[in-house]
């Protein structure tokens, strides 16, 4: 590429600006941060002196009897619910889910098909042969238990790597304006 002498000293004399520019633009940057640093400082310092004590004060003064006092009748009535559902609903509930759970083990019992079946030959019942055990462990429930867990983890971890958080990656060097 052929420049005139008039252009080449234009651009250059461009670049020496675009250089100073970008120099003050980052002195300025600096200065800003330092300024924001230090709001944050007296901020924090306002709040702990100032806001935080009058809170608790208000807390102290005005919520908490008033919450002290429902909560004790509260507490009461949970407590006295839960002394009935103890001693009268769940164990209601505990027998008749028994009785129903344990009909249905009869029914399913092979032993007690074949006994239906020679007491009344014309029935649609069959002779039934005991079914096979499943050859589940609990060493198989925990491998699937801690397979799962594993698997959770890793779903975990790669959620964390790829979460667009734009506070996670801060470059500490300044880009620094290339010299073509």
């Amino acid at each position: 590429m052929n420049l005139t002498r008039k252009r080449k000293k234009e651009i250059k004399r461009l670049k020496g600006e675009a250089s100073a520019l970008w120099a003050a633009q980052q002195e300025l940057l600096e200065h800003a941060n330092g300024v924001a640093r230090e709001a944050g400082r007296q901020v924090g310092n306002y709040g702990r002196e100032q806001v935080v004590p009058g809170v608790v004060n208000t807390y102290e003064q005005r919520v908490q009897p008033v919450f002290d006092r429902g909560a004790s009748i509260g507490r009461d009535l949970a407590d006295a619910t839960k002394r009935s559902i103890d001693h009268t609903v769940v164990p209601a509930l505990g027998s008749a889910v028994g009785t129903v759970l344990s009909i249905g083990d009869i029914a399913r019992d092979h032993r007690v098909r074949n006994a239906l079946a020679r007491v009344n030959p014309k029935s649609k019942v069959k002779f039934v042969a005991a079914p096979e055990k499943k050859k589940r462990s609990v060493g198989g429930v925990l491998a699937i238990g801690a397979g799962v867990l594993a698997a959770a983890g890793v779903v975990y971890a790669l959620w964390q790597t790829f979460r667009a958080d734009d506070e996670l990656w801060v470059s500490e060097d300044e880009p620094l304006l290339p010299n073509a």
